[in-house]
């Protein structure tokens, strides 16, 4: 399972990367101070801008040396070693499903093209511990837009790179192979829901799911999706990975509620990155403290059931 969240730092977010590293990244990436919510978020306005003031970017080493990539193993800090020998260049997408231009598209050929935009993205995530990662990225809908989804597409599948030779954890039946997760059409055109393609002014690291991951920040972290090789629209619900494997314990929605407990454990409290065991955990925040902004796309729902 992935999620997400806060980790208390020093740390200034401009301090975290030099200016250097961030232009070299992408000529259009101008400095850290597009950090701000509001410049690249305009639609979500000052609620987004004041929540990321208060987001303290967690250290790199602990975001990047501890994951969930059971692809790999299912020990967190395996997976930095094993997924060194993953090949992410060039890399392709198969796009399909109820839309008007499918096909197999080369990730950098995606990159180029006009209508797509990186930027960088500070947001709070949640896993079995929270992190604030700066993400480069570009909003989901950017891509999915250029695709032409049409009137029946009511769902947006996502599957991960399988490859049980290098990716050795695919041997193991934990789950079932591929990884697969899925959003609704409207949470994959949110604004706040992007595909990132690196972290901290850097391309992604394997271990991170390079080279494109799915960031959905008010969901619990294993709905994002890393390594995907395949994007499909359609008109049902997907059968997801997590919930194939356990379906009373993982539903499709996986938005962060605290009052909804997982039937093994309370999911009421957090553990921040990099802290110390005895640190107090902190209180989990209902849509992990987006739910100003997406709240209303669950209007009538049950929010104890919709798990």
């Amino acid at each position: 399972m992935n999620r997400l969240i806060n980790k208390q730092s020093n740390a200034l977010s401009a301090e975290i990367t030099d200016k250097d590293v961030f232009n070299a990244r992408r000529a259009f990436i101008k400095s850290t101070a597009m950090l701000s919510a509001g410049l690249l978020l305009p639609s979500l306005g000052q609620a987004q801008t004041e929540l990321n003031d208060k987001l303290v970017i967690t250290a790199r080493e602990h975001v990047t040396n501890y994951t969930n990539y059971y692809e790999f193993s299912t020990n967190k800090q395996d997976a930095t070693k094993l997924a060194k020998p993953l090949k992410t260049k060039p890399w392709r997408v198969e796009i399909s499903g109820e839309i008007d231009k499918p096909g197999f598209y080369h990730l950098d050929d995606l990159l180029k093209a006009n209508t797509i935009e990186e930027r960088i993205y500070r947001f709070r995530c949640v896993e079995a511990w929270s992190m604030v990662v700066p993400w480069l990225g570009f909003p989901l809908a950017q891509m999915l837009a250029r695709f032409q989804p049409n009137s029946r597409a009511k769902f947006v599948e996502f599957t991960t790179l399988y490859d049980p030779e290098v990716m050795v954890g695919q041997h193991s039946s934990i789950l079932n192979w591929p990884y697969v997760e899925g959003l609704r059409m409207d949470e994959a055109m949110h604004p706040l829901t992007i595909l990132a393609t690196g972290m901290y002014g850097e391309d992604l690291p394997n271990q991170n799911g390079a080279p494109l991951r799915l960031i959905v920040p008010w969901k619990y972290g294993f709905k994002s999706i890393k390594a995907i090789v395949k994007i499909h629209f359609r008109e049902t619900m997907p059968d997801t990975a997590w919930h194939k494997s356990a379906p009373r314990e993982y539903g499709f929605y996986a938005n962060v509620n605290p009052e909804v407990s997982h039937p093994r454990w309370s999911q009421s409290r957090e553990r921040v990155l990099g802290s110390s065991i005895f640190t107090p955990k902190r209180a989990t925040e209902l849509f992990n403290g987006y739910g100003q902004q997406v709240a209303s796309l669950y209007t009538g729902m049950d929010l104890t059931q919709s798990i």
